[in-house]
This record gives C-alpha cells, sequence and structure tokens, in this order.
C-alpha cells in the first residue's frame, strides 16, 4: 500500500455495483491455491456464489480448485472484463500493462492495495479501476450475502440464533 495523502476517487457504491453487473467474467491476477491466502477465500466465494465466470492467473500454479491456472493474462482463452487483483504494490503497473494490452474493461485492486499512479493510466486507458476494495465482500454487500464473519448464513433474521 503507498503511503501519502489519497487524492483519487473511485466509483461510487451505485457505480461499482453497475460495474458488478455488467461483468461476466473476472480474472484473478496472483491466484493461489494457499486456503490460507486472500485470493483463495475470494476465488472460493465466486465460483460458488457469483455468476462470473473466473480465470485463474498465476505463472507458479497449474491448477486452483480443479480448474486451471494460466500463466498471464495474455494467455486467457477469453478477454476477461474484470481483473482482480492479488500482488504486490510494484507489482502494479506492471498489472495495468498487461490489463490494458489484453483489453479487459475494469482493474480491481484488492483491500489495501492502492497505487493512484495506476488508477489515473488506467483511467485515461479507458478501464474502470477500482482500489482498496474486495470483489468478496463488495459482491456479497450488493447481494445480501455478508454476514458479519463474511459467510453467507442462509438465514435472514434480527435475532441471534440460539444454541
Amino acid at each position: 500500500m503507498s503511503t501519502g495523502t489519497r487524492t483519487w476517487l473511485g466509483p461510487s457504491a451505485p457505480e461499482r455495483l453497475a460495474l458488478l453487473h455488467s461483468t461476466k467474467s473476472i480474472a484473478i491476477v496472483g491466484a493461489s491455491n494457499n486456503p490460507a491466502r486472500a485470493s483463495f477465500f475470494v476465488a472460493t466465494y465466486l465460483l460458488s456464489s457469483s455468476p462470473y465466470d473466473v480465470y485463474f492467473v498465476n505463472p507458479r500454479a497449474d491448477e486452483i480448485l480443479g480448474r486451471p491456472v494460466y500463466p498471464s493474462l495474455e494467455s486467457l482463452p477469453v478477454v476477461p472484463d474484470l481483473v482482480d487483483v492479488f500482488r504486490r504494490h510494484d507489482d502494479l503497473p506492471t498489472v495495468l500493462d498487461e490489463t490494458i494490452a489484453v483489453g479487459a474493461k475494469a482493474l480491481w485492486l484488492q483491500l489495501g492495495s492502492w497505487h493512484e499512479d495506476v488508477a489515473r493510466r488506467g483511467e485515461a486507458a479507458g478501464l474502470t479501476v477500482v482500489m482498496d476494495r474486495c470483489v468478496k465482500i463488495e459482491h456479497a454487500r450488493f447481494h445480501g450475502g455478508l454476514h458479519l464473519a463474511g459467510f453467507d448464513t442462509g438465514v435472514i433474521s434480527s435475532k441471534r440464533a440460539l444454541g
């Protein structure tokens, strides 16, 4: 995460909702097959609780959650609508360049990830850019699946469960 003053303003909640509604495919760059990693949790959620076609990008993995993993955005069989990034701060400009090169529509940087130059360059190239937010949390929040612990319990109630 970069230090300093944040001056860039990202999409509003209605704009993020519209982005998620228009998205059909998501590429997770930096996807991991380690269940302790945030990208694994997000991937599990997206595959089980969202309508998106999900693609994994990581040059050091072959399979995640029974699905193939691609070494780069360029090697994907489709152009993803949204590129969800789980990479170090210093890698973000390269991921942006790759996102622009393949023709994706949106770049989404996960919680804790903030890079104003990447955001400005991405927007100048016509991308919708979201930073420091989680696709899983945003999708669940907009679609009623967010529980205090981050899981969808399937129970709608204002009372605590007994027992």
